[in-house]
């Protein structure tokens, strides 16, 4: 007769752990501090999007509220913040990071002469390209996802027009990553600005030009204004990835079904990321040239190649110089000769008709 009691205490019990488990679960909140401002498209606006997939999915239980650049932390200082736990995640990119972990971290956000999405996403997802930025961010106990991914970049907006490579040497310009890598190879001195401290820059001759992004990006941030020749393709960045770093201690606290979502959710962003911008980049292009004034150049052939040839120089000597260099680059450069088979074969012009 006493066993019903019992049975009776002991589903209360589970009952009660339940909602309190329940209840710890609706109190996750996190800080995502973003280096892209909310009203920029994709790079920001997808941040936003971001928070709510993970809003919705768990009904309200776990909230990441988006932070706009510089309110936590400096933009391109998020690393530390989330090496120290100091926020959860941020809203960035592999190539802000330089500073603290070298230049090879930039292969994971864009390479220059690099592939397109399909096939970096390859190298990053099915080949060590996600495993290497792994190894490389453990120490400083942060992670990292892709978050999103954009179209081709472009090149990059001058005041006036530039007859050859050998014309830009002396300038200043606003150069990312590895693409700056190769800039300062054909002697331009370059700076790495976050975007919203590019127009004051470029207004007051701080630097002569800028390359920031894509033009529905570029066009919001109205570098347009002061520099009139924008220049393609963007050799530096024929596709860029971002990512949400985290904090690895908060993630790994995190129940296993919200790690899950984080990871689903930042899949879905880099799906509807590449598709956004492949689909409003043209518009946008478009209305730059009609409606602000843009002269839309392209490289010819012969200064790509010099391009090339100094990226070709730099892998060279960052390799040689820099053990995590040739690490990285040995891995990605050795995935894309594999690949090359595939690409080649598959690969058509624009079109065949004369």
């Amino acid at each position: 007769m006493r066993i019903r009691p019992i049975l009776a205490m002991a589903t209360a019990g589970v009952v009660i752990f339940a909602a309190t488990d329940s209840e710890a679960q609706k109190r996750v909140r996190w800080k995502l501090q973003s280096t892209f401002g909310s009203q920029v498209p994709v790079l920001g606006t997808s941040g936003v999007e971001f928070s709510k997939i993970i809003g919705t999915i768990t009904d309200g239980r776990f909230k990441i509220k988006f932070e706009e650049p510089g309110a936590l932390v400096p933009a391109l200082e998020c690393f530390d913040a989330a090496s120290k736990g100091s926020v959860e995640s941020c809203w960035t990119t592999p190539g802000y990071h330089t500073g603290k972990l070298g230049k090879a971290v930039s292969f994971f956000t864009a390479v220059p002469f690099g592939p397109r999405f399909g096939e970096f996403q390859a190298w990053k997802k099915f080949g060590n390209g996600d495993k290497l930025r792994d190894e490389l961010y453990k120490p400083y106990g942060v992670m990292g996802l892709d978050n999103f991914c954009i179209s081709p970049e472009t090149s990059g907006w001058f005041r006036k027009e530039i007859p050859s490579v050998e014309a830009m040497k002396g300038m200043k310009m606003r150069f990312f990553g590895l693409g700056a890598l190769v800039m300062q190879k054909l002697g331009v001195s370059t700076q790495l600005l976050a975007g919203a401290d590019i127009y004051p820059a470029l207004e007051k001759g701080v630097i002569d030009a800028t390359e920031f992004s894509m033009p529905i990006t570029d066009i919001k941030y109205g570098f347009h204004q002061i520099a009139k020749f924008n220049y393609f393709p963007g050799w530096h960045q024929q596709v860029s990835c971002s990512e949400i770093l985290m904090n690895r201690k908060a993630f790994e606290a995190l129940p296993a079904n919200y790690q899950e979502v984080i990871r689903t959710a930042a899949d879905a962003i880099v799906t509807r990321s590449i598709a956004e911008t492949e689909a409003t980049n043209p518009p946008a292009l478009n209305k730059m040239q009609k409606e602000n004034g843009v002269t839309v150049k392209r490289w010819p052939d012969a200064e790509l190649a010099k391009f090339e040839a100094a990226w070709n120089e730099v892998v060279k000597e960052e390799s040689a110089a820099d053990p995590t260099f040739k690490k990285i680059a040995d891995d990605y450069l050795a995935f894309r000769r594999e690949y090359k088979v595939w690409g080649e074969a598959q690969a058509m012009n624009a079109t065949y008709l004369k």
